[in-house]
């Protein structure tokens, strides 16, 4: 059949229009013409063409007699399956799939990259015959005739010149029109061949010789522009693209686990598509095309592009936290393209994907704030949880196993922090780092607004004891949790020093309140009432001295006030034992000392002379004394051992019975304690009885010779440093002997 030229006088339409009504006839005849060519009839005439019956007729003889001039080896599988109008019974067809599915389970044989192209017809058919031909997917004849036309187009370009330009551009346009026709099909068939059934994995051979044909001639004129092997992979792209869209996503407000079963599916859903290029795509085509490998590179990139589509709806950490494992681990894992059933074709692929713009760096930064704003809303929770539990019902502490008292503060904070850490670890070792850098630096934070909720919603818990159980819970609580962050110490050192250093903070202050309480209450010892907790501050002030009556001749018969100290200094013991270390031992060690400093130094108020014997009752009370203060401090674990020997070495000078001997008793008292000088000493004299007379100044003589012999000695150990002596009872030991001799009663 000759080709129709589209001239004005043409009795055959222009191919825009013969494209528009073959489109027209299409539409309205399609449901009928599948119907007859189901039943083996022969395509219905066109009123617009009466050349289409005679064509339609001959089409199933063309079109095998052109697949047997395609002398190219196939497999089994795909030979003689090319797609055209064929006639027989359903029975006939059923046949035919059983035998296609036998022939499915053999060995299919790769296609061969060489192919005889048949031969071209002398006279092309009419560009509405070409055109209906490619509708109909006998694209192998229309091929043949595009390739016709188009050497026609070639032939009269090299004889007019430009002596006919308007008829060569006529021409040209018809073969573009074509050309683009048979590309939109072409791409129609790759982008479904591996979603719609097998009826379009047999023009796949065919559409693999075209493109091939093609790119040996794209220098040729008559063509178009760009080549059909980046056409061909666009189109598997856009299959690709269309396979991913159309996996199942729920909206996040209907289900919590929305994007895990997405990425679920997703998954599951490339395995099986590549599974099926594996096992079928491949062999419709040559080597050359590197089916499979263009197949899993449009993955890479087309799943990189959903995920930057769905990035802005992911919000949530167990989100983020799915969406990062799925793209670092497990898209390359063996669930996915690591999968078993893909090798060995993977062996040579890459197994990343194809992210763009910096997605995985965005999706990391995100997840690493949500990190901490999540972090800081479980601190804050915290923080009400114990306001909920505890200080609102002012319940009592609870205790370990150790017998501390402990809070789940710390214990809570810490599975928080690991929590976060561990799951991070799954995703990426670098991400982990910068979850545990999130971590500390919120946490950071969390020591000052814990106490600063504390004091606003504990501010009613005032009285004894549970004020003091809170603050040594917490004391416990901080301390605990500073140990579990040191473990981070090498990985982020930075980090967990600040962590500490606000921690200690608040633990010193804490320890702070404890022991002005404890020294407030020594302060009151003989009084009937403690002061209320607010007044606290101004008897701190004031300095009301409630141990007044402490070396007076009350003390020497009455035990009430040291039985009130002993009470507290016991209290303290008990509190003490419910303290971890390592902060117990120096508040241990403090309080030893203050209770010591504050006994001794009523010696130095000078209420008191012991006169007719009395200092021997007196030295021996204060060294029973003194021992019972010994083993409470003792009890506390307190490691200033070096007060235990005040108590003896003051009794030693105080219950001399000769004036003469106290000299003698001086060197331990000055070697222990170099800070002891001749002030206390007159103090110590005068509570003995010694006021003045030549003992008195011999024994001050006597100290001045030891001090110059010992030294200066360990001044870190101070007990007598600051221990002021209310009265100047020294005026008289100033005076030369010879002076003062002439004032003795026995002269």
């Amino acid at each position: 059949m000759p080709y129709d030229g589209l001239s004005a006088d043409s009795p055959v339409m222009s191919p825009l229009k013969t494209i528009e009504d073959q489109c027209l006839f299409q539409s309205t005849q399609d449901n009928q013409s599948n119907i007859n060519l189901q039943k083996g009839k022969s395509l219905s005439r066109s009123k617009t063409d009466p050349n289409i019956s005679a064509f339609g007729d001959s089409l199933i003889k063309k079109g095998a007699s052109i697949r047997r001039s395609l002398t190219f080896r196939k497999n089994r599988s795909t030979r003689g399956q090319l797609i055209t109008v064929s006639e027989g019974s359903a029975e006939d067809r059923k046949e035919e799939r059983q035998e296609e599915e036998e022939e499915g389970e053999e060995v299919k044989e790769e296609m061969e990259e060489s192919y005889t192209l048949p031969e071209i017809p002398h006279t092309p058919l009419s560009v509405m015959q070409i055109n209906k031909l490619i509708e109909m997917e006998v694209l192998e004849e229309a091929h043949l005739n595009l390739l016709a036309l188009r050497h026609e187009f070639q032939q009269q370009q090299a004889r007019c010149g430009e002596d006919s330009p308007m008829e060569l551009a006529k021409k040209e346009k018809d073969l573009n029109l074509l050309y683009s026709e048979l590309r939109n099909k072409i791409n129609a068939i790759v982008r479904n061949s591996n979603s719609l059934p097998s009826r379009n994995k047999g023009l796949l051979v065919p559409v693999a010789r075209i493109i091939q044909e093609e790119e040996r001639r794209v220098e040729e004129p008559g063509g178009l522009q760009g080549g059909w092997m980046e056409t061909w992979r666009e189109a598997v792209g856009e299959g690709v693209k269309v396979k991913v869209e159309s996996i199942h996503l729920e909206c996040k407000d209907q289900n919590a686990s929305w994007l895990a079963v997405h990425l679920g599916l997703l998954g599951k859903a490339i395995v099986e598509d590549l599974e099926k290029v594996k096992r079928e795509l491949r062999w419709s085509y040559p080597p050359s095309f590197n089916v499979f490998s263009t197949y899993v590179r449009s993955y890479h990139k087309v799943v990189g592009q959903h995920l930057k589509k769905l990035e802005p709806q992911v919000t949530e950490l167990k989100d983020l936290h799915a969406l990062l494992d799925w793209i670092i681990n497990r898209y390359r894992s063996e669930r996915i393209m690591g999968s078993v059933s893909l090798q060995p074709d993977m062996k040579d692929e890459t197994v990343a994907l194809q992210l763009e713009d910096d997605l995985l760096k965005q999706l990391k930064d995100k997840y690493c704030c949500r990190v901490k704003e999540d972090m800081r809303s479980s601190l804050d929770r915290l923080i009400q949880l114990e306001n909920e539990e505890f200080w609102t019902h002012s319940r009592i502490p609870e205790k370990d196993d150790n017998g501390f008292f402990n809070s789940q503060v710390h214990m809570d904070v810490w599975t928080k922090v690991k929590g976060n850490i561990v799951n991070t670890r799954l995703i990426d070792a670098e991400l982990e780092q910068e979850v545990i850098s999130c971590c500390l630096i919120e946490l950071k934070e969390f020591p000052k607004r814990f106490e600063t909720e504390f004091r606003h919603l504990c501010s009613a818990v005032r009285p004894q004891p549970l004020w003091t159980q809170y603050h040594i819970t917490y004391i416990n609580s901080f301390t605990a949790l500073q140990e579990h962050m040191d473990v981070y110490k090498d990985t982020s050192p930075q980090e967990v020093r600040a962590f500490r250093k606000e921690a200690e903070c608040l633990i010193i202050r804490l320890i702070q309140e404890l022991e002005e309480q404890f020294k407030e209450e020594v302060k009151q010892v003989g009084r009937r009432h403690n002061l209320p907790y607010m007044k606290r501050a101004d008897s701190l002030e004031s300095g009301n001295p409630y141990l007044r009556r402490m070396m007076t001749r009350k003390w020497l018969t009455n035990d009430e006030d040291f039985k009130q100290l002993s009470s507290r200094t016991e209290t303290l013991s008990q509190h003490c034992a419910l303290m971890r270390p390592p902060y117990v031992q120096g508040f241990a060690d403090r309080m030893h000392h203050h209770v010591v400093r504050e006994y001794v130094g009523q010696l130095m108020k000078t209420n008191y002379s012991c006169k007719n014997r009395k200092h021997e009752k007196a030295a021996s009370k204060m060294r029973v004394q003194c021992g019972q203060l010994r083993d409470l401090f003792d009890d506390m674990k307190s490691s200033c051992e070096w007060l235990h020997a005040v108590g003896d070495d003051l009794s030693d000078l105080i219950g001399q019975k000769n004036k003469a001997d106290i000299k003698n008793y001086l060197q331990p008292l000055v070697e222990h304690y170099p800070d002891f000088s001749r002030k206390h000493l007159v103090a110590v004299l005068y509570f003995r009885g010694l006021v003045r007379g030549r003992e008195h100044q011999l024994i001050l003589q006597r100290l001045t010779e030891l001090k110059k012999k010992e030294g200066s000695g360990d001044r870190s150990q101070v007990l007598f440093g600051d221990m002021q002596v209310t009265i100047n009872t020294d005026c008289l030991s100033n005076l030369p002997f010879s002076c003062l001799s002439v004032l003795l009663p026995d002269n």
